[in-house]
Parts: structure tokens; sequence; C-alpha cells
């Protein structure tokens, strides 16, 4: 629960979102949108949509449960980020994690992909806790804590040293490979 605090505090404080071009086998950014979602939020409104909590429906969307903020613009942002740009199973969740890992090398994701790397994450939480069998359980929480350690490569990009990779402490121990 501790790292589910921390991604909720990185989406808060992510910088303005930008824009940049779309290039196939790499994650989707703001211009491939057209509009809508490129304004920056508030850092005090993402943790307000975040706050009033998530609900995961029958077909496997995420919504914002209180439905006046759901209603505004940056929870109509959210909604549109949440059901176009955040994998709903467990096979797109694993593709998206790869996007993230091939990148690993380069410069730090942009800020609109940092988001939807935060944003996958939390997804999958939601999705762990909403999982019927142990099995799929395990896959979700190793899939959330490959995301982590990608959270944390990107925030320690320019920081860490050369080569070395941040620490996940017990977390670590999810880590096997996929199947």
């Amino acid at each position: 629960m501790q790292l589910l605090a921390w991604l909720i505090v990185a989406i808060c404080l992510l910088p303005g979102v930008t824009t940049t071009q779309h290039h196939p086998g790499k994650p989707m950014d703001s211009a491939s949108l057209g509009g809508g979602l490129q304004e920056p939020e508030a850092p005090e409104v993402m943790f307000e949509l975040l706050w009033a909590g998530l609900e995961l429906d029958v077909m496997g969307q995420l919504h914002i449960q209180d439905e006046e903020l759901a209603s505004t613009h940056p929870g109509r942002r959210l909604r549109l980020l949440l059901q176009h740009h955040v994998p709903s199973d467990l096979e797109g969740a694993k593709q998206r994690l790869r996007q993230f890992q091939d990148l690993r090398k380069g410069p730090p994701l942009s800020p609109w992909d940092f988001e939807h790397l935060l944003l996958t994450g939390l997804s999958c939480v939601y999705r762990l806790h909403k999982a019927s069998e142990a099995e799929e359980r395990g896959h979700w929480a190793q899939v959330f804590a490959l995301l982590a350690q990608e959270t944390l490569w990107d925030l320690c990009k320019g920081f860490c040293p050369q080569g070395q990779p941040p620490s996940l402490g017990p977390w670590a121990l999810i880590l096997d490979p996929f199947p």
C-alpha cells in the first residue's frame, strides 16, 4: 500500500502534459488524442480525483466514483485516459510494461508517458484486488511490481549510479520474469 501511495503522489506532482508525436511500438502521447487532454492539471485536482476513489466495473473499465468530480473537465480527461490509454487486461498491461522497459535506456519519459506508467500501475492494483484466482492475482502483482520498478528507473535517470538499478526492497521478491 505504501508503494501505491507513492504512485498517487507522483501522479499528483506531474508537471503539465507535453505534446509529442506517436511512434508505432511506443506508448501513445497527447498528440494521438487530438486535443482536450493537453492542458496541464493542477496537482490538487488530480489528487482530489484519485482520492475520491476509482471503481472497476464488470467490463473491466475504471471509473471515478464521485459523479460530480467525474463530470468536471479534469474528471472527463482522467476518464478518457483510463478508458483509452490504460490497458484493461493482463496482456495489455504486460505489453505496456515491455514498451516502458524498452524505453529504459533512453531519456526520461515525457510527462505524458510517465502519467501513463503511473496510471497503468494504479490500474494493476485495482485489478489485483478484483481478481478471483490466486494465480491471476500473482500475475497482476508481478506486473505492478515491475511497473513500480520502471517508475523508479525513470525517476532515477541522471541521479543513480550508472547501471545500478533502484531498489524495491521486499517487493523485489516477486519480480521473477514472465513465464
